[in-house]
Protein backbone atom coordinates (compact mmCIF):
# COMPACT_ATOMS: atom_id res chain seq x y z
CA UNK A 1 0.00 0.00 0.00
CA UNK A 2 2.78 2.48 0.86
CA UNK A 3 4.50 1.94 -2.49
CA UNK A 4 1.21 2.44 -4.33
CA UNK A 5 0.50 5.68 -2.47
CA UNK A 6 3.99 7.07 -3.03
CA UNK A 7 3.79 6.30 -6.74
CA UNK A 8 0.39 7.96 -6.92
CA UNK A 9 1.46 11.34 -5.63
CA UNK A 10 3.76 11.81 -8.61
CA UNK A 11 0.80 11.57 -10.99
CA UNK A 12 -1.46 14.49 -12.06
CA UNK A 13 -4.62 15.15 -10.09
CA UNK A 14 -7.79 13.50 -11.34
CA UNK A 15 -9.28 15.41 -14.24
CA UNK A 16 -12.00 17.95 -13.57
CA UNK A 17 -14.34 15.88 -15.71
CA UNK A 18 -14.44 13.01 -13.20
CA UNK A 19 -17.64 11.02 -12.75
CA UNK A 20 -20.63 12.25 -10.78
CA UNK A 21 -19.71 10.22 -7.70
CA UNK A 22 -16.32 11.90 -7.43
CA UNK A 23 -15.44 13.48 -4.11
CA UNK A 24 -15.44 17.24 -4.71
CA UNK A 25 -12.37 18.83 -3.13
CA UNK A 26 -12.36 22.59 -2.52
CA UNK A 27 -8.90 24.06 -2.92
CA UNK A 28 -7.33 27.49 -3.31
CA UNK A 29 -4.01 26.84 -5.10
CA UNK A 30 -2.22 30.03 -4.10
CA UNK A 31 -0.57 28.97 -0.86
CA UNK A 32 2.83 27.29 -1.37
CA UNK A 33 3.93 24.78 -0.30
CA UNK A 34 0.42 23.61 0.70
CA UNK A 35 -1.26 24.12 -2.67
CA UNK A 36 -0.15 26.19 -5.66
CA UNK A 37 0.21 26.17 -9.43
CA UNK A 38 3.42 25.02 -11.11
CA UNK A 39 3.61 24.72 -14.89
CA UNK A 40 -0.18 24.80 -15.02
CA UNK A 41 -0.64 21.97 -12.50
CA UNK A 42 -1.78 22.11 -8.88
CA UNK A 43 1.03 20.83 -6.68
CA UNK A 44 2.00 20.87 -2.99
CA UNK A 45 1.16 19.12 0.24
CA UNK A 46 -2.60 19.21 -0.24
CA UNK A 47 -2.38 18.12 -3.87
CA UNK A 48 -0.42 15.05 -2.74
CA UNK A 49 -2.91 14.49 0.08
CA UNK A 50 -5.78 14.47 -2.42
CA UNK A 51 -4.10 11.76 -4.46
CA UNK A 52 -3.23 9.64 -1.43
CA UNK A 53 -6.72 9.91 0.09
CA UNK A 54 -8.30 9.06 -3.26
CA UNK A 55 -6.18 5.92 -3.44
CA UNK A 56 -7.13 4.81 0.07
CA UNK A 57 -10.84 5.50 -0.48
CA UNK A 58 -10.70 4.04 -4.00
CA UNK A 59 -12.77 6.98 -5.17
CA UNK A 60 -12.35 9.60 -7.94
CA UNK A 61 -11.32 13.02 -6.65
CA UNK A 62 -12.41 16.23 -8.37
CA UNK A 63 -10.52 19.38 -7.36
CA UNK A 64 -12.68 22.51 -7.46
CA UNK A 65 -10.54 25.65 -7.44
CA UNK A 66 -11.87 28.82 -5.82
CA UNK A 67 -10.65 31.76 -3.72
CA UNK A 68 -9.81 30.84 -0.14
CA UNK A 69 -12.53 33.01 1.38
CA UNK A 70 -15.20 31.14 -0.62
CA UNK A 71 -14.17 27.64 0.44
CA UNK A 72 -16.15 27.29 3.67
CA UNK A 73 -19.29 29.00 2.29
CA UNK A 74 -19.14 26.64 -0.71
CA UNK A 75 -18.80 23.69 1.64
CA UNK A 76 -21.81 24.76 3.68
CA UNK A 77 -23.81 25.31 0.48
CA UNK A 78 -23.10 21.78 -0.72
CA UNK A 79 -21.06 22.88 -3.72
CA UNK A 80 -18.05 20.85 -2.51
CA UNK A 81 -17.71 17.90 -0.13
CA UNK A 82 -14.47 18.65 1.72
CA UNK A 83 -11.84 21.40 1.83
CA UNK A 84 -8.19 20.41 1.46
CA UNK A 85 -6.41 23.76 1.34
CA UNK A 86 -4.38 24.37 4.49
CA UNK A 87 -7.35 25.21 6.74
CA UNK A 88 -6.43 25.76 10.38
CA UNK A 89 -8.77 24.53 13.10
CA UNK A 90 -10.31 27.41 15.02
CA UNK A 91 -13.17 27.66 17.48
CA UNK A 92 -15.09 29.91 15.11
CA UNK A 93 -14.76 27.55 12.15
CA UNK A 94 -15.62 24.54 14.29
CA UNK A 95 -19.03 26.07 14.92
CA UNK A 96 -20.00 25.77 11.25
CA UNK A 97 -18.04 22.74 9.96
CA UNK A 98 -16.71 19.41 11.24
CA UNK A 99 -12.96 18.86 11.09
CA UNK A 100 -11.23 15.57 10.44
CA UNK A 101 -8.27 14.69 12.64
CA UNK A 102 -5.35 17.12 12.15
CA UNK A 103 -2.61 16.13 9.74
CA UNK A 104 -0.13 18.92 10.41
CA UNK A 105 0.96 21.47 13.00
CA UNK A 106 2.28 24.93 12.35
CA UNK A 107 2.06 28.46 13.73
CA UNK A 108 2.34 32.14 12.97
CA UNK A 109 5.89 33.42 12.54
CA UNK A 110 7.42 36.87 12.37
CA UNK A 111 9.49 37.98 9.37
CA UNK A 112 11.88 40.92 9.57
CA UNK A 113 14.42 42.72 7.43
CA UNK A 114 17.95 41.50 8.08
CA UNK A 115 18.93 45.03 9.17
CA UNK A 116 16.77 44.52 12.29
CA UNK A 117 18.03 41.12 13.40
CA UNK A 118 19.83 42.55 16.44
CA UNK A 119 16.78 44.53 17.54
CA UNK A 120 14.44 41.54 17.42
CA UNK A 121 16.79 38.70 18.33
CA UNK A 122 15.04 37.99 21.64
CA UNK A 123 11.60 36.28 21.56
CA UNK A 124 10.07 38.86 23.87
CA UNK A 125 11.02 41.73 21.54
CA UNK A 126 7.95 41.07 19.38
CA UNK A 127 5.74 42.07 22.32
CA UNK A 128 7.31 45.46 23.02
CA UNK A 129 5.09 48.51 23.05
CA UNK A 130 4.99 50.44 19.80
CA UNK A 131 6.33 47.67 17.57
CA UNK A 132 5.00 48.13 14.03
CA UNK A 133 3.30 44.94 12.91
CA UNK A 134 2.11 44.04 9.42
CA UNK A 135 -0.65 41.45 8.93
CA UNK A 136 -3.05 40.31 6.24
CA UNK A 137 -6.74 41.06 6.97
CA UNK A 138 -8.85 38.11 8.08
CA UNK A 139 -5.91 35.84 8.83
CA UNK A 140 -4.83 34.07 12.00
CA UNK A 141 -1.91 36.49 12.11
CA UNK A 142 -4.32 39.44 12.24
CA UNK A 143 -6.27 37.75 15.01
CA UNK A 144 -3.07 37.12 16.96
CA UNK A 145 -2.02 40.77 16.64
CA UNK A 146 -5.44 41.96 17.81
CA UNK A 147 -5.53 39.75 20.90
CA UNK A 148 -1.88 39.40 21.91
CA UNK A 149 -0.14 42.54 20.60
CA UNK A 150 -2.49 45.24 21.82
CA UNK A 151 0.35 47.74 22.32
CA UNK A 152 1.59 47.31 18.75
CA UNK A 153 0.89 49.56 15.77
CA UNK A 154 -0.83 47.30 13.24
CA UNK A 155 -0.91 47.86 9.48
CA UNK A 156 -2.76 45.71 6.95
CA UNK A 157 -1.32 44.38 3.70
CA UNK A 158 -3.15 42.56 0.93
CA UNK A 159 -0.52 39.84 0.59
CA UNK A 160 3.02 38.81 1.47
CA UNK A 161 4.62 40.73 -1.43
CA UNK A 162 3.02 43.97 -0.25
CA UNK A 163 4.15 43.30 3.32
CA UNK A 164 7.68 42.50 2.16
CA UNK A 165 7.75 45.89 0.43
CA UNK A 166 6.59 47.42 3.73
CA UNK A 167 9.52 45.80 5.53
CA UNK A 168 11.97 47.11 2.94
CA UNK A 169 10.50 50.61 3.10
CA UNK A 170 10.64 50.57 6.91
CA UNK A 171 6.88 50.99 7.18
CA UNK A 172 6.72 48.04 9.60
CA UNK A 173 9.17 46.18 11.83
CA UNK A 174 7.61 42.72 11.58
CA UNK A 175 5.30 40.84 9.25
CA UNK A 176 3.31 38.08 10.96
CA UNK A 177 2.03 35.31 8.76
CA UNK A 178 1.65 31.54 8.54
CA UNK A 179 4.72 29.31 8.78
CA UNK A 180 4.69 28.44 5.03
CA UNK A 181 5.61 32.03 4.23
CA UNK A 182 8.70 31.64 6.42
CA UNK A 183 9.52 28.24 4.94
CA UNK A 184 9.62 29.82 1.50
CA UNK A 185 12.23 32.28 2.71
CA UNK A 186 14.36 29.33 3.83
CA UNK A 187 14.13 27.42 0.58
CA UNK A 188 14.02 30.09 -2.16
CA UNK A 189 16.55 32.50 -3.58
CA UNK A 190 14.13 35.41 -3.62
CA UNK A 191 13.82 37.88 -0.74
CA UNK A 192 17.23 37.06 0.70
CA UNK A 193 17.23 40.43 2.48
CA UNK A 194 14.42 39.14 4.73
CA UNK A 195 14.57 36.52 7.45
CA UNK A 196 12.09 34.73 9.67
CA UNK A 197 12.50 34.55 13.43
CA UNK A 198 11.14 30.97 13.08
CA UNK A 199 9.98 30.66 16.71
CA UNK A 200 6.21 29.99 16.37
CA UNK A 201 4.05 32.65 17.99
CA UNK A 202 1.01 30.35 17.95
CA UNK A 203 0.28 26.64 17.81
CA UNK A 204 -2.18 25.72 15.07
CA UNK A 205 -3.42 22.47 13.62
CA UNK A 206 -4.41 21.97 10.00
CA UNK A 207 -7.29 19.64 9.15
CA UNK A 208 -9.87 18.95 6.44
CA UNK A 209 -13.38 20.30 7.12
CA UNK A 210 -16.63 18.69 5.96
CA UNK A 211 -20.24 19.78 6.38
CA UNK A 212 -21.87 19.41 9.77
CA UNK A 213 -23.58 16.04 9.97
CA UNK A 214 -21.51 14.38 7.22
CA UNK A 215 -20.30 11.72 9.65
CA UNK A 216 -19.76 9.04 7.01
CA UNK A 217 -17.32 11.15 5.01
CA UNK A 218 -15.62 12.33 8.19
CA UNK A 219 -15.01 8.72 9.24
CA UNK A 220 -13.64 7.84 5.80
CA UNK A 221 -11.23 10.78 5.82
CA UNK A 222 -10.00 9.85 9.28
CA UNK A 223 -9.52 6.25 8.16
CA UNK A 224 -7.46 7.39 5.19
CA UNK A 225 -5.43 9.81 7.29
CA UNK A 226 -4.65 7.21 9.96
CA UNK A 227 -3.40 4.81 7.29
CA UNK A 228 -1.27 7.56 5.73
CA UNK A 229 0.25 8.25 9.15
CA UNK A 230 0.89 4.63 10.04
CA UNK A 231 2.48 3.59 6.74
CA UNK A 232 4.68 6.68 6.35
CA UNK A 233 2.87 8.28 3.42
CA UNK A 234 2.03 11.47 5.31
CA UNK A 235 5.59 11.87 6.57
CA UNK A 236 6.87 11.39 3.04
CA UNK A 237 4.52 14.06 1.69
CA UNK A 238 5.41 16.61 4.37
CA UNK A 239 9.14 16.03 4.08
CA UNK A 240 8.85 16.39 0.32
CA UNK A 241 7.58 19.96 0.55
CA UNK A 242 8.86 21.61 3.74
CA UNK A 243 12.28 21.86 5.43
CA UNK A 244 11.07 20.49 8.78
CA UNK A 245 8.77 17.67 9.82
CA UNK A 246 5.48 18.88 11.29
CA UNK A 247 3.41 15.71 11.24
CA UNK A 248 0.76 15.24 13.92
CA UNK A 249 1.37 11.90 15.61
Amino acid sequence: MLRALLLLISLPLFAAGATADALRIGMSPDYPPLAYKQDGRVVGIEADNVKAVGKVLDRPMKVVEMPFEKLLPALQAGEIDVVMSGISVTEERSKVVEFAEPYMEMGQMAIIHRDKVAKFAQPWSVYRKGVRIGVEPGTTGAQFAATELKDAVVSFYADADAAFAGLRNDEIDLYIHDAPTSWQLATANDNTDLISLYAPLTQEQLAWPVRKGDDALLAELNRALNLMKSNGTLRYILNRWIPVTVEVQ
